[in-house]
């Protein structure tokens, strides 16, 4: 996946005159939330969304116009019956917004983004101006938002459900690290160039510390047994979640045998997902990845409103 900064970047290149558009709070319903972007073109072009229809074609109009005029603006829309009824936006929340005109100007702070190496913060200040944001630098800010690397998750096992699940979670914008001790398929031929391949024996790679930034886990080995042998060491690492493929009698056998030889207490199982996975009817490999991934995107955005509000 391409991270917004990243295009913001490339698209720099091409076209260093653009104006950026961002809703900065939602109050009610809206069809994007807080933190949603787009950049606007002289050409008309738009990359990103602010949520589609009226609501959309309204900032772009004012976005042409800061464009020529160089003046950075706030923006209030109610999407009332009144302003969204011919596009069908009538959610009737109130979204409040920032046009940026002069966006280009801080590239060095899109540039620094766009790496997504570390967690960092910046924001617009009451002038209109883009900045670093500190810790501490409560007041006096229009917008403000954190950066951080993307999640990991990590698969144990490189099958077809792996395979299926890797470049789906990466489109997602996960970081995604393959482990398995079959190399003729976990390489390149079966995943994408920017998956990290982990090979090996199952004890050398079961040993293998979590990442620095939060991580999610999935198991889809070639087996029970193999399945089994993974949970009884990453259920004991600090994944954000974790899942296991399988059905829910597999689930209970494994769980029976885990406290009855001490591997894991009930609280521990109890917070892993097995069957993996949202039911949606799954059949294909293709709608399991996709079922999986709806859970692992779920979860991750619940971490986000936690650290949110934490902020």
């Amino acid at each position: 996946m391409v991270h917004f900064f990243q295009q913001v970047v490339r698209e720099q290149e091409r076209n260093p005159r653009f104006a950026l558009g961002l809703i900065c709070r939602v109050k009610g319903s809206s069809p994007q939330k807080q933190g949603a972007k787009a950049l606007f073109f002289p050409d008309d072009r738009m990359l990103g969304t602010l949520g589609g229809g009226c609501l959309e074609a309204e900032v772009r109009r004012r976005a042409r116009q800061a464009l020529v005029s160089g003046q950075p603006e706030t923006f209030e829309l109610t999407l009332d019956h009144d302003f969204g009824w011919d596009d069908g936006l009538i959610c009737g929340g109130t979204v409040f917004g920032l046009i940026l005109p002069q966006a280009a100007e801080a590239s060095g702070i899109w540039s620094t983004l766009a790496r997504r190496d570390q967690t960092r913060c910046w924001g617009v200040r009451g002038d209109f101006s883009i900045a670093w944001a500190g810790e501490g630098d409560e007041s006096g800010w229009l917008y403000r938002e954190t950066v951080s690397p993307p999640l990991a998750l990590w698969i144990a096992g490189s099958g077809h459900i792996a395979q299926a699940v890797a470049p789906l979670a990466q489109e997602l914008d996960f970081e995604v690290t393959v482990f398995d001790d079959r190399p003729e398929l976990a390489n390149a031929d079966h995943f994408p160039d920017e998956v990290h391949l982990r090979v090996g024996n199952w004890g050398d790679l079961l040993a293998t510390p979590l990442p620095a930034q939060p991580a999610l886990g999935l198991i889809v080995t070639r087996g029970h047994q193999h399945d089994a042998n993974v949970l009884a060491e990453w259920i004991h690492k600090p994944f954000l979640f974790l899942g296991m493929i399988g059905s829910k009698r597999k689930s209970r056998l494994i769980r029976e045998g885990f406290l009855r030889r001490n591997i894991a207490t009930a609280e521990q199982f109890a917070r892993v997902a097995s069957p993996v996975g949202i039911d949606i009817g799954a059949t294909s490999v293709q709608e399991i990845a996709v079922s999986i991934l709806a859970q692992y995107v779920q979860k991750r955005a619940e971490h986000c409103a936690r650290a949110l509000a934490l902020a």
